[in-house]
């Protein structure tokens, strides 16, 4: 016999990847009844959540710094409270 919590992951999971669209459709009606039209709002595509391990190469002796344009301009943010050296 198998309990029941076990299962509701299997039945849970199509139920949540449904309430966009679910939601889409009940604002389409809604905004229907006042004369409205609802236009569907631009989703992000699903990205993974794992990023993959750097290849080490071996017997290659370029370096991750080597291949970075070298005229390419390193953003440097400030630290808070620092003191600002302007003077006027």
């Amino acid at each position: 016999m198998v309990c029941l919590a076990c299962l509701l992951p299997i039945f849970l999971v199509p139920i949540v990847n449904l309430l966009p669209l679910l939601f889409d459709y009940l604002l389409g009606k809604i905004y229907s009844l006042f004369g409205w039209e609802y236009r569907k709002p631009e989703r992000a595509p699903p990205a993974c959540p794992y990023k993959p391990a750097a290849q080490k190469q071996n017997g290659n002796t370029n370096t991750v710094g080597s291949e970075v344009d070298p005229g390419a301009p390193e953003s440097i943010s400030k630290v808070m409270g620092a003191v600002n050296d302007k003077h006027d």
